[in-house]
């Protein structure tokens, strides 16, 4: 297995883990933002933008495992009529575009976060700036995805029994 391949399944295995365990603690603290609201009757101001701030970090995150396991924005229709080299210039297409806008959100992101690095979330006294820059790294995420996706070849067509988890 070379090096690249390792890199490639490796990264994207420490993205997964981490967005699942973003994704588990707003769980919890959405959890807990309703048991100390109504059990309590005390409720914590921290839980509510927690759940959000990790659930934004989560999508960021997911959208780089997606994109890498090809769920890109397609044409279906038009890639079913088309054959050999058209496919394939489609893909390249579909997948210029996707670099494309990401490469976009990334600077985009970029430019939120260096604008907001001096406003805090009160309720967790932290820069809001922790929040904003998973736009950027989740749009860089996604791009690497693009390009290790793109780099594996064709697409294959799935057939009714292939299941994808």
């Amino acid at each position: 297995m070379s090096a690249l391949r390792l890199l490639d399944r490796g990264l994207f295995r420490l993205v997964s883990a981490v967005a699942q365990l973003l994704i588990v603690s707003a769980v919890v603290a959405g959890f807990y933002q309703v048991v100390a609201r109504f059990v309590l009757q005390s409720p914590a101001d921290w839980s509510e933008a927690w759940t959000r701030a990790s659930l934004i970090w989560t999508v960021m995150l997911g959208i780089s495992l997606a994109f890498r396991q090809g769920a890109m924005l397609s044409v279906e229709m038009l890639h079913g009529f088309l054959k050999g080299r058209n496919k394939r210039r489609l893909e390249h297409l579909i997948l210029a575009i996707c670099l494309c806008f990401l490469g976009f959100m990334a600077w985009v992101g970029g430019q939120m976060t260096w604008r907001v690095r001096f406003q805090t979330m009160p309720s967790l006294d932290i820069s809001i700036s922790w929040v904003y820059i998973a736009i950027p790294i989740g749009a860089v995420l996604a791009m690497a995805a693009v390009l290790a996706h793109w780099a594996e070849g064709p697409r294959q067509t799935a057939t009714v029994d292939e299941t994808v988890i």
